[in-house]
């Protein structure tokens, strides 16, 4: 399907084509800039480009595809940096040098190397779609290959293989192979939804053990500028106890995605080996065309559904989300819809509900569930958390990490206010925490609760009277809010420290809570309030 470019206002282009359907991939000009259909009209086609269109002009050549956006999906994704049209910037940079070039399409996966193969299925066996035919070793995972198509086997590979030649071959001719096209857009078909009732430990003791995330779960941790958000989201994706983590750096700033492209290099996980090994990197830059800003995050959650249906847990990460909602913002003002509150398109709420709703746990082909979980960073401009895209979030999240400025100002990292964070996961996560780490879990949960609540209260009071205008009872209470932050949720995040066990977790809390309990005893009893102070420090 061709036709010519009629009108041009920035990265919005206009064509003569028709037949075309929405989010259909569309080559514009003669250097082939990618984009995708975002409006039709009866008689222009609207598309919107992922790549700089400089140089574009009026009457320039167009064609249409008739297929959307979609990612490749095969053994070689995990350890690759990938921008948000899934192609890898390790060989763009051999290719074009430090910047990208534009209509540049490289292969995401390498068909050229050799994997190991190991069939499931012998020849003469009937296959059925999405039955397992063999497995390939990459990395620490054992990688399913599935059949596209159904029949009977004519011939099947063992031993060393490439993805550019065919793992099988049915009695009918058709060739099974070791990779496949999926678009992004659209979730992957999954088997049966399962409810989510396994914990993901992150290590951290303010999320384990008073706000726990849940494997197939989401939550969003907003915060303002400098409160520590892409620290915590290291933090997490480097022991959290999943098998793969994908992360998408939507928007960031170039320098600070270098850095953390570097980092993520020299970063180990809990088990020693090294932390890019299991992830997958989107690095879509704030320098980067807005389409492609917009699309990063379905590219990224498309491979780590990829991963999930496999049926290992999978771990996605974003940074940030604002940064993705803003490119919605461009894109919908430059199609001239109407505005939402501030200036955010009225669909807002329900494609952000729309892309959470990929999260959860499924029922894989093998029978082994899987669990994609979600981690959304949230940039509120100005720390305002009633903001549009936090409220969004906020009505389809699980859990909720609010980022205090004023802790982070003071060193305390992570800067988890505890007053105002929530998790919906608790109770689904009680029964594995009281049998198989601590019988008296909730109850020390309660017990920190009730001590940090009850010293927020008491501040007010000594803002008015000062400490010395507390009884000794309150001053004890005081004390011991102030051990429970200092020594147990505050974390350094860059020492041994970074990570503790939920045995480790429940040991510390449990110390903290005995030694205020025997100071309230030792008070009760006449000691002086100063000599059970010095022994307690």
């Amino acid at each position: 399907m061709k036709g010519v470019v009629t009108s041009i206002s920035g990265a919005t282009v206009s064509v003569d084509i028709r037949g075309l359907q929405l989010y259909d991939r569309v080559y514009i000009g003669h250097a082939r800039l990618s984009g995708e259909v975002v409006h039709l009209e009866k008689e222009r086609t609207t598309v919107q480009v992922f790549e700089d269109t400089h140089g574009l002009s009026v009457g320039e050549p167009a064609e249409g595809t008739r297929a959307p956006l979609t990612v490749a999906l095969g053994p070689g994704l995990l350890g690759g940096i990938f921008d948000g049209l899934q192609r890898p910037l390790l060989e763009l940079q051999k290719q074009s040098g430090a910047f990208i070039k534009n209509s540049v399409e490289l292969p995401s996966l390498d068909l050229q190397r050799e994997w190991q193969f190991t069939p499931a299925k012998q020849t003469g066996e009937a296959v059925v779609s999405g039955e397992l035919i063999g497995f390939v070793t990459e990395g620490h995972l054992q990688h399913p290959l599935f059949a596209s198509q159904s029949g009977e086997i004519e011939s099947i590979s063992q031993g060393a293989i490439r993805l550019d030649g065919a793992l099988a071959t049915l009695t009918d001719g058709t060739q099974l192979c070791g990779w496949q096209n999926c678009s992004v857009r659209r979730p992957r078909v999954c088997g049966r939804r399962q409810p989510a009732t396994t914990p993901l430990l992150t290590g951290q003791r303010a999320i384990d053990f008073l706000f726990p995330m849940i494997k197939g779960g989401v939550a969003i941790i907003p915060g303002g500028f400098g409160t520590g958000k892409t620290v915590l989201e290291q933090s997490i994706a480097k022991f959290a106890d999943t098998d793969v983590v994908v992360y998408v750096g939507c928007g960031e700033r170039g320098n600070e995605m270098a850095g953390l492209l570097r980092e993520f290099g020299e970063l180990r996980d809990a088990g020693g080996r090294p932390l890019l090994e299991r992830t997958i990197i989107i690095a879509n830059t704030s320098n980067m065309p807005v389409a492609a800003r917009e699309s990063s995050i379905y590219t990224a959650v498309t491979m780590a559904e990829y991963y999930r249906d496999m049926g290992y847990d999978v771990l996605f990460l974003a940074d940030s989300l604002s940064r993705w909602a803003e490119a919605l913002r461009e894109i919908s003002s430059s199609l001239e819809e109407i505005p939402g509150e501030e200036g955010y398109p009225t669909y807002l709420s329900s494609r952000i509900a729309a892309f959470i709703e990929r999260a959860g746990v499924v029922e894989t082909p093998t029978g082994k569930p899987g669990s994609l979980s979600m981690v959304l960073a949230v940039s509120p401009p100005g720390s305002d958390f009633s903001e549009p895209v936090t409220q969004a979030c906020l009505r389809a999240a699980g859990a909720f990490y609010m980022l205090d400025t004023t802790l982070a100002h003071s060193r305390h990292f992570p800067a988890i206010d505890w007053s105002q964070s929530y998790s919906l996961f608790a109770k689904q996560c009680s029964a594995f925490f009281r049998e198989e780490i601590h019988p008296n879990w909730q109850d020390l949960q309660r017990r920190c609760r009730d001590i940090l609540q009850q010293e927020e209260a008491l501040r007010e009071v000594v803002e008015v009277v000062g400490m010395e205008g507390l009884q000794d009872r309150d001053r004890l209470l005081i004390f011991a809010a102030e051990r429970v932050r200092r020594d147990f949720l505050c974390q350094n995040s860059f020492s041994a420290d970074a990570f503790s066990t939920p045995e480790q977790t429940a040991q510390r809390i449990s110390s903290i809570l005995e030694n205020h309990a025997q100071a309230v005893k030792r008070l009760e009893q006449g000691e002086l309030l100063s000599d059970i102070l010095k022994g307690s420090c």
